[in-house]
């Protein structure tokens, strides 16, 4: 029986595209497996810096009603000094001082909750920076996932490539979340406008 150099031609084109789609389809394998893992270790990261942040609030919060407190009181003992002053009372004395070295106290122990109140703040917006970034990995890393698995279904190995865009950015940001470098969300807004080269570093 003759052998059809046609169908053996086809034959072996198909192994070649049988090979090529299984390689593809390990490179794909491979890639949503190191992204997953990856978007583990910052999801556990991110989860770490929420609760600082939830922390950081619940300080704010608190320092700055003592900051208030300590300022009202600073206020009544300053207003009670005032009034035993208008009262012309000579044996008064010793209590107008006290007031005003209470008030006085007051005022210093508001700037030092003032300050804690501030450091708070300062807190919660350098860990909400760092969630943003955290955030926006994960969004970029969820689309390229998502193509990879179109990539997967059809066979492109274009796509694969394509996929590996969002998926850089992906990991930049969340390298960036990890390691606390100052880049942020506008920097891939600036990079992936139109003309856009707007470096990382605000």
């Amino acid at each position: 029986m003759d052998i059809d150099p046609m169908e053996l031609a086809g034959e072996e084109k198909n192994e070649a595209k049988d090979k090529a789609k299984s390689i593809l389809n390990a490179m794909v394998a491979v890639t949503i497996a190191l992204l997953a893992t990856f978007m583990g270790i910052c999801r556990i990261k991110d989860d770490n810096i929420c609760q600082g942040m939830q922390q950081a609030q619940a300080h704010s919060v608190d320092y700055w009603s003592t900051e208030h407190a300590k300022g009202i009181e600073a206020k009544v003992f300053d207003t009670a000094a005032t009034q035993l002053e208008l009262s012309n009372n000579p044996k008064a004395a010793a209590v107008i001082a006290d007031y005003r070295k209470q008030a006085k106290k007051e005022l210093s122990d508001k700037d030092d909750w003032q300050k804690q109140a501030q450091q708070a703040d300062k807190d919660y917006n350098d860990l909400n920076y760092r969630d943003d970034q955290f955030d926006l990995s994960e969004a970029l890393l969820a689309i390229a996932i998502a193509m990879l698995a179109v990539t997967a279904l059809t066979a492109k190995r274009w796509l694969y490539w394509v996929a590996l865009v969002p998926t850089a950015f992906g990991i930049l940001m969340g390298v960036a979340g990890l390691f606390g470098l100052t880049i942020h969300s506008d920097v891939i807004a600036n990079l992936l406008s139109v003309g856009g080269v707007g470096w990382f570093f605000r």
